[in-house]
This record gives structure tokens, sequence and C-alpha cells, in this order.
């Protein structure tokens, strides 16, 4: 990334006593002398480690740098490289081990002088112990699955405040190795290194240092790693925001937060229950007469769920149908229990829109096939009309609203995500659903996260992709939900399709606790560790009768409380503030990807640019004030902020 050269960009201004943000018609005041590029570069080899590294720069928004040690073609790491006629290129260092680059060679010399002269420091990714980082020959070398390391006082008083303690890791499948590391001593008096994470031998036995910060014989210091890990792993996801705040001493560009949202969709209506008997769901898939109850929540779950919330500090987004509430109120006699209850304890939850009596808005559904398909007109699908989509959008608000409801106008859940692209039935949008959400002045429009991972324009709108919990919408039970598992995973996947998913069976009396609920909620803890604001989604089913979803986000809750101090709460949004987070990682991320954003250190200022209207997400060390207040927010020992030009931020 070169350096700022254009006159008009916004500028953002960071200094060791003070954060100026500018916008410069005529150019920046900025001081002479070297520039200091906030990039990091990454040296890979390919391999798990870095790979994991660069994928966590790339999903916090930090720019970097990737040299390929594999490839012909790389760039030489030469003094030039590293520094040109404005000064140095990157503000730290990732390496794959401290000697990636052959000792004594060209390459070598020029980087320890880099990051000697300009006090750059060094992350050694995979790091085999030895006195070249202060360690005397591993004591142990093998497996660490099952076992749980600590984070000293060291680690804990710097890097690694936001955890609470103990870093498990991860044995996913018992019997195979899944993370290799090694176990060691300082070596000497230890002066030089200080411990940040220390494990111990699988089954108890002998600690040993497994991360560390050394100081060289030539006053560079070094973060290193002695155990390999992915992306995907636990450990890896815990320790990498303190690795790279490590990095970069703490003022980087990029916003980190553990977000976690949970949509509740069919609220007010009954879901279809699944046919244990006939392995289906009547009027869904059912083709020989199979009849059951629907589920639908009552009172006492709604209760359960004001008790459950406010033990654990968390707000359910609650995704309602009013129909439902008039349809219940008409088979009542005209009065609806659950209704009375839900808006009783309306300001205990977030509302959002499912659309009135939840029909379905892509194309117009041909029922008398099972599965249904889509309606044609010669050859050409027949969609459902603008008019009737905008119907079921302002008929819920109008009925929200009269029920004391506080939801917003501009988030909408369609019924099943429908309007929206379902291949293979309905491989393209519904055409009038653009006119339909911008007539509503709908700008936010829930999309499935596993057909539409990433936020699409629909009209004037943005979706926000959800993830689904797997848990099915049609079971109130944990024996109705491993008995669909079976059918759907292990036993229609026999002599099915090619790609189909096959699993074990589970037992009907323990998979739901013993394997459905770590599954899920593990897959719940890696989205809120990767910077991910996309909400879940579940149905109101899963809070009736055994209340199943309650387990899994129990699961959660403790995992969470007991690996995350409370300096990184869980942060919990609604949907609109899900989908403002998504566009400014996205928009973020082009511009630094086209070179149109970036930032440099200069005379104890930082300069960052980016395009009009684009804000520049921040994180600085914890103390940095804004006109004497707080900037930013407080978040994992540090404070950040998407701020915009035009501010002045001091720095302790």
């Amino acid at each position: 990334m070169g350096k700022l050269t254009t006159a008009t960009a916004a500028m953002l201004v960071i200094s060791q006593a003070a954060i100026l943000a500018c916008a410069c018609a005529d150019g920046a005041d900025i001081p002479a002398g070297p520039r200091l590029d906030l990039v990091v570069l990454l040296v890979t080899d390919g391999g798990p480690n870095t790979t994991a590294i660069e994928a966590h720069l790339r999903t916090d928004g930090i720019p970097y740098r990737t040299v390929d040690l594999r490839r012909a073609d790389r760039p030489a790491i030469t003094a030039a490289f590293l520094a040109d006629a404005d000064g140095p290129n990157f503000q730290a260092v990732v390496l794959p081990a401290a000697d990636a680059l052959a000792a004594g060679s060209p390459e070598s010399a020029a980087l320890r002088d880099y990051e000697r002269r300009y006090a750059i420091r060094q992350v050694d990714a995979f790091q085999w112990p030895g006195p070249a980082v202060g360690l005397r020959t591993a004591t142990y070398a093998g497996p660490l699955d099952g076992s749980a390391a600590t984070v000293t006082a060291a680690g804990r008083s710097g890097p690694f405040g936001y955890l609470r303690g103990p870093v498990p890791f991860e044995d996913l499948k018992p019997g195979t190795p899944e993370s290799h590391g090694y176990l060691s001593r300082p070596a000497g008096d230890g002066a030089r290194l200080t411990p940040l994470l220390e494990g111990t031998v699988p089954g108890g036995g002998d600690r040993g240092v497994l991360a560390g910060v050394h100081r060289t014989a030539d006053d560079r210091e070094e973060l290193f790693l002695t155990f390999a890990f992915n992306a995907a792993q636990q450990q890896f996801r815990l320790l990498a925001p303190g690795i790279v705040d490590w990095v970069t001493r703490g003022v980087h560009l990029g916003y980190r937060r553990n977000y976690l949202s949970v949509h509740v969709d069919d609220v007010l209506l009954g879901d279809r229950r699944w046919s244990v008997t006939g392995d289906c769901t009547p009027g869904e898939d059912c083709t020989g007469g199979q009849e059951t109850a629907d589920i639908r929540m009552t009172p006492a779950d709604v209760a359960f769920a004001t008790r459950w919330q406010t033990a654990n500090g968390f707000t359910l987004d609650l995704v309602f149908n009013g129909a439902g509430s008039v349809e219940a109120a008409q088979n009542a006699g005209g009065r609806d229990d659950l209704t009375e209850a839900l808006t009783a304890a309306a300001g205990r939850f977030r509302w959002a829109n499912h659309t009135y009596s939840h029909q379905y808005l892509g194309c117009v559904q041909d029922l008398t096939v099972t599965p249904w398909r889509c309606r044609t007109d010669g050859g050409d699908t027949v969609y459902v009309g603008a008019d009737l989509i905008g119907d079921e959008i302002t008929r819920n608000i109008a009925w929200g609203r009269d029920h004391g409801l506080d939801l917003r106008a501009g988030e909408l859940v369609t019924g099943e995500h429908s309007g929206l692209r379902n291949p293979p039935r309905q491989p393209a949008g519904n055409p009038n659903l653009d006119d339909a959400v911008d007539d509503a002045k709908v700008r936010w429009l829930a999309a499935d996260a596993s057909r539409m991972p990433q936020p699409e324009r629909v009209g004037d709108a943005w979706t926000v992709p959800r993830y689904p919990i797997d848990l099915f919408f049609n079971v109130g039970t944990a024996a109705e939900e491993i008995d669909e598992y079976n059918v759907l995973y292990a036993a229609r996947c026999i002599g099915g399709p090619a790609g189909s998913t096959c699993r074990p069976p589970l037992d009907p009396a323990t998979g739901y606790t013993d394997v459905v609920v770590p599954t899920e909620a593990r897959a719940v803890l890696a989205r809120m560790q990767g910077n991910d604001p996309r909400p879940h989604y579940v149905h109101q089913a899963n809070l009736a009768e055994e209340r199943l979803l309650y387990p899994l986000l129990d699961r959660v809750m403790e995992q969470y409380r007991r690996l995350y101090a409370d300096t990184a709460p869980i942060v919990c949004q609604r949907m609109a503030d899900n989908g403002v987070a998504l566009r400014r990682q996205a928009r973020w991320a082009e511009a630094v990807a086209a070179g149109k954003a970036g930032a440099f250190l200069a005379g104890g200022r930082v300069f960052a640019h980016a395009p009009d209207g684009v804000p520049v997400p921040l994180t600085v060390p914890a103390g940095s004030t804004v006109d004497g207040a707080a900037f930013g927010d407080a978040y994992a020992g540090t404070q950040s902020a998407w701020t915009p030009a035009g501010r002045e931020v001091t720095l302790p």
C-alpha cells in the first residue's frame, strides 16, 4: 500500500498525544520526515498458522500485504521493499517462524535491520523451542488435544487481558491428533523471555511455555507460538485479537466485536409438527394422509423466555405474524392468551415484521404436486404481485403498532425468506419484490445465509444474511428432533443423490443433549468469535413444549462466560444494526482492496484516508479521549469505533 498522495482525501490523524481527523481540501498538514504505513507484512509459507493469521486480519479489516515464500515471482525482502523514500512501509511483521528467512541471508539481514531501526514487532507463527526465542529444547512434543492452557499474569495484564484465563485446545475427534505442539521452559535466567501462555501435558504432567515474547540480543521483539493451529480452531480464535494488538502496539485500523443476535420466527403462528410415523411434515411433504397437532407457544413459554433473558442479560428478537393472533382469537371465542401474554411483556423483547400471514411471496406456488413447484404461464414463471407483497408488509406493521410492539418499519423478514431466490425451485428472486419493499420503506431484508451469504441489493434495501441454527422448525420435543435428524441425515441419504449429507444415527434418548446441543453451540460460538454480525434464527416451536433452544443457548452462554472477561461482552443488536455493521465491513474491505483506503504514521501522527462516506474503523489503547470523553467504545481492553473525519482523539 502506497503513501497518501490524494489532496482531497478525508484524513484521520493519530498521534502519540492526539488523533486528529480532518477533511483536507488542499492537502493535509503532514509533518516532514519518515512515514510508517499502517499495514502488516505477512510472510507466508502457505501453512495453516500464517493462513489463519491472514484470515483474522482480513476479517477484522486490518490492511496487510502478503509475501508468499512458495512463489518464484514474489518480491524480494530488501531494504527498498521494506522502506521507500517516504519511510517504512509496514507497522508489523508476521513470519512462519523466526528462521523462515535463511539465517545470514540478505533478506533476513534486511528485515532485522528494518525491525531494529523502526522498533517494529514480529510474530513467529509456529516456532520450534530453542535458544532463538529464549527457550530450552522441548520437554514435550505431541498432541495438545483436550488440554487447557493458562494465560500468565503477563498475558492477562498485556495482550490477552480480554480472556478470563483458560484457553482450551479442542478435541473434536478423540483418537485423532488435531493440534500438535511443544512445551518448553525458559533458557538461562529468562530475563529476555516473557511467557504469555503456558500449557500442560495432556492428561497431566509437566507445564511449559506455549507462547511468549522474546527480546532478541539485538533488541527486537518477537511474539512466538510453539503449537500448530488453523483458523477454525477455538484456541486460535481466542488468542488472535491479542496477537494482533500486541504486534501493532494497540493502534491499528480495523474493528472487532463478538456478535450474537437470535431471531425467533413465526411468533403468534403455529408451526406444523413432524410426523414420527410418516417421516414427513403434514401440509409440507406428507402423501399418506398423516395429521399432527401444530406447535404453538403458550403464556408459560413467554414467562420462561423473559426469565431466561433476565438471567442471561440477553434479548431475543421475536419475528411475528399478526394473522396468527387473529386466527387464534377467533378459534378461542375472541380471546388469545398468547397474544395477551406477549403484549404484556412486549417491552422485554425486540420485534420484527414477518409479514401478516406468512404468505409465500416468491413465485405463485403450484400445490397440486408434492413437493410444490412454481406455476408457469407459457414457460414463464408467475410471481406474486407487488400489491399483495405490500399488503402483507403494511398490515403486519399496523397490527404490531396497534398492540404496542416497538418495531422498525425498515426491517422485514419474509416467510421462508420468500421473494428472494430459492434454487432449485425458484432460481431468481421475485422481480416485484423491489418495488414492494421500496413502497413500504424497507431498508433491511432478512436472507438465509446458507443460500445468500453476502448482503445484496433488493430495491433500496440490503439483505441481512441470517444463519439457521440446526433446530428443525417443526419439532417441539427432543424425541421429534432426533427422529427427523436421523431421517434426514442418516436414513434418507443412504442411496440418495450425490452430495447427500450422511451422519451416524443418534440415540433417541441422548442424541439431543450429547450431540446436537454441543455441535450447534460450537458453531454459534465460532461465528461469534469471527467478528460476524449476521444474526441466527430459529422458530417459535423451539421455545414451546420442551423449549429446545434454551439448552443450546445455555451452552453458548456458559462457554462464553468461562472464556471471556467482562470487558468483552456479547454484542446483541437488532437486524438493522447488524445490517449497518455488515455494510460498513464490506465498504471498508472494498476500499482497502481497491487501494483507496489506508493509513500511515508521520511525526507521531497517523493519517488515514478513505472514500467519501466510508467510515474508518479505528482501534486504539484504552484511555483515549475525544474532547475529554472516551473515544469510541471500550471493548476487550481497547477502544474502537467506525469514525468519520473531524474528530480529535487524545491517547493516554
